[in-house]
């Protein structure tokens, strides 16, 4: 046991690049919530850019040191996942050998493991790992060579996950995935949501020129947000906009929006699907570059009167944040989403979701079933069938009465419910509680993995330096300072045993 319950503790995660993304999101608000409960939270990553993170990382309300940042992310934008273990191992080293490791009562680890069983081995601090979704789900196989590469890798991750005191995953539905992926493994995850910030972010006044010049005074809109990818089948909400009645109405208009980069060749060819499909459908269409917007704020770059269709790239918090309180329905096409935080972003809103019957919205989103469960529905679950989601778009409406929606208060009161920061950081309190109640594990490979180790970099250190001295004389000293006894007696000895052969 690292130390006492109820103790406030000294918290460290390491996460790999400390960006802008859903996983980013969610280990910035557990960091967030264990430290308003008094805990001295740090984050340790290979990289932070801060023009490119969140608020609380670039303002300093969450301390972070990045380790490791000099060394390459791939060789000639490949392999990957190599560097990546490499960088996260010189991370690692790097705190234990400046005994930064031992100061910390819990680390938190999330996206890669490779870490795990080093903390495990040689600090006392409890390990709690957050499983987003198994990496090697997520990995391409698409020729027998990638495949091949991806084995070391894919037990690698099943390896240094079984060496963490606890694991959690991030839906019922990640669970499933990770008994599925993780088959040599035993422990049983808990679920800890991600969490959606109660509090609503003050909107630009650009962002409200902005709409305000896309739509006419009387119209109204159903909303898609995704990145633009394939996978996320955002054509389902424009073939389903299109056969629904109300692409009849001229006051109604689809929007569409979310991540785009023009280097990334996937979110070019996705847009350029939709806009293709658009035509075929006869649909006119606008397309608007956000960020040219905000960089020249001028509205008269374009006219989006005749346009049924706006696709909307890469937009700010604040436009996504008034598109959401705005809309007559959130459109969440995605099939098998890990979570997916943008249905419980509308909820908090009190909008109405549609989404598929699949993946993380079975948890967040509570189907309407008429006359059962109407006053705490939040929307509708559907095959991803178009003419099946065109007929939710007309029925909508119908839960509309005298301009308020029935989802008004069920949607904030399911968010605050199940997925605040709040409910969050009492489960994560919950599992830390726990680990420190245990009696700690010490596992098989622990008493063979520091011999192992040794006999490796000897036999390493015998064909680079034959008959020399100092690479024991170094070793001895770092297990020393590490106060890792057993390697400094091994080290002796086997400078003993040189000398005496010498000699």
């Amino acid at each position: 046991m690292a130390t006492e319950p109820n103790k406030k503790l000294s918290i460290a995660f390491i996460h790999p690049d400390l960006g802008i993304g859903g996983a980013e999101r969610l280990v910035v608000d557990a960091a967030l919530g264990l430290q308003e409960q008094g805990n001295e939270v740090i984050f340790y990553t290979s990289h932070c850019d801060k023009n490119h993170c969140f608020e609380e990382i670039k303002d300093g309300t969450l301390k972070f040191q990045v380790i490791g940042d000099q060394l390459p992310t791939t060789l000639g934008g490949k392999f990957y996942i190599v560097f990546a273990n490499l960088r996260q191992l010189y991370l690692t080293f790097k705190l234990l050998f400046t005994k930064e490791a031992k100061k910390h009562d819990v680390f938190i680890v999330d996206q890669l493991s490779t870490c795990v069983p080093f903390l495990h081995k040689y600090t006392t601090a409890d390990i709690l790992f957050y499983c987003h979704f198994p990496d090697q789900l997520l990995a391409s196989r698409t020729n027998i060579i990638k495949k091949l590469y991806r084995v070391p890798f894919d037990l690698l991750e099943q390896f240094t996950i079984s060496a963490a005191d606890m694991v959690v995953v991030n839906s019922n539905f990640t669970k499933s995935m990770y008994y599925s992926a993780f088959n040599l493994l035993q422990n049983e995850p808990d679920v800890v949501y991600p969490c959606v910030d109660l509090d609503f972010s003050p909107i630009d006044q650009r962002d409200k020129q902005l709409l305000g010049h896309l739509l006419a005074p009387n119209d109204k809109f159903y909303l898609s947000i995704n990145r633009y990818e394939l996978k996320k089948n955002i054509v389902l909400a424009l073939k389903a906009f299109a056969l629904s009645n109300e692409f009849s109405n001229d006051n109604a208009k689809l929007i569409i929006c979310g991540g785009y980069d023009e280097r990334v060749s996937e979110n070019v060819q996705c847009l350029k699907q939709l806009q293709r499909e658009a035509e075929c459908l006869k649909i006119s269409y606008s397309t608007i570059n956000y960020p040219e917007f905000e960089k020249n704020n001028d509205l008269d770059l374009f006219n989006t009167t005749h346009s049924k269709v706006i696709f909307l790239t890469s937009i700010s918090t604040s436009l996504k944040e008034l598109l959401l309180s705005k809309t007559e329905l959130l459109l969440y096409t995605p099939s098998n989403e890990h979570f997916g935080i943008v249905p419980l972003e509308a909820m908090k809103h009190g909008k109405p979701v549609l989404a598929t019957t699949s993946g993380g919205p079975l948890e967040t989103v509570e189907t309407l079933i008429p006359g059962k469960n109407d006053n705490i529905a939040t929307g509708w679950l559907r095959a991803p069938i178009p003419e099946v989601w065109a007929k939710v778009i007309d029925e909508s409406k119908r839960y509309k009465e005298g301009g308020k929606s029935k989802f008004e208060n069920s949607g904030p009161s399911r968010v605050s419910r199940i997925f605040s920061r709040r409910t969050m950081t009492r489960s994560l309190e919950d599992i830390i509680d726990k680990m420190l109640w245990r009696k700690r594990t010490v596992y098989p490979w622990e008493t063979v993995i520091g011999p192992f180790f040794n006999l490796m970099l000897q036999f390493i250190f015998t064909k680079l330096f034959p008959g020399s001295n100092w690479p024991y004389i170094l070793l001895a000293t770092v297990a020393l300072l590490m106060k890792d006894y057993m390697s400094l007696i091994y080290w002796v000895f086997a400078y003993s045993t040189l000398n005496f052969f010498i000699e």
